[in-house]
């Protein structure tokens, strides 16, 4: 879509709501879980033919879940590092911003996924300030000084919102009572 006679095309502007930041994150998860099965099951594929043991025991299965943890907490500091947003932020048109400087820098991305774990926590109490915040910054913001803002670099041109302003003509003294080829009524 284009801007229109009317008037230039809006971008959605400020902060990020809670909705919006869920599904980005869910699509995180899906992105990063899908990339820990292949790499496990290739993994796992490898030591069947190697002549592997079959069994799991319970410290090779903690040393999976640590992998898994760590490769998660990777997934999302190097995103946030690297470009401010992950591709499920991308997909939303969302951006993680610092209020401190002009990027995110490694401390920064570390600290606001342990801020993410512990927020979620006791319940996701941690993210109800979203909810009620100015800035719509959740505890894991406010630890790694942060915010989330819709992104105009990656607003889709299905999601640019163009104002809609109907046309409108001066009222006639009478209307026909027969509708003329083309023409449109409506009931107010």
């Amino acid at each position: 879509m284009t801007a229109s006679a009317a008037g230039p095309a809006l971008a959605p502007a400020g902060y990020a709501g809670l909705v919006t930041r869920a599904v980005a994150f869910l699509i995180d998860l899906f992105v990063a879980n899908a990339i820990a099965v292949l790499i496990g099951g290739a993994i796992d594929l490898l030591a069947k033919l190697l002549g592997g043991d079959q069994s799991l025991n319970a410290q090779e299965a903690l040393a999976g879940g640590l992998v898994w943890f760590l490769w998660l907490g990777l997934y999302f500091v190097v995103f946030w590092t690297l470009t401010g947003q992950t591709p499920g932020d991308r997909m939303m048109s969302i951006r993680v911003f610092s209020t401190k400087s002009d990027r995110i820098r490694i401390r920064q991305a570390v600290l606001r996924f342990i801020g993410l774990l512990l927020a979620a926590l006791p319940l996701g109490a941690g993210f109800v300030p979203i909810l009620v915040d100015a800035r719509r910054r959740g505890f894991q913001d406010w630890l790694a000084k942060t915010v989330v803002r819709w992104d105009s670099e990656t607003v889709s041109e299905s999601l640019v919102l163009e104002p809609v302003i109907p046309a409108i003509s001066a009222p006639e003294a009478e209307a026909p009572a027969v509708p003329v080829a083309g023409q449109h009524f409506s009931v107010s």
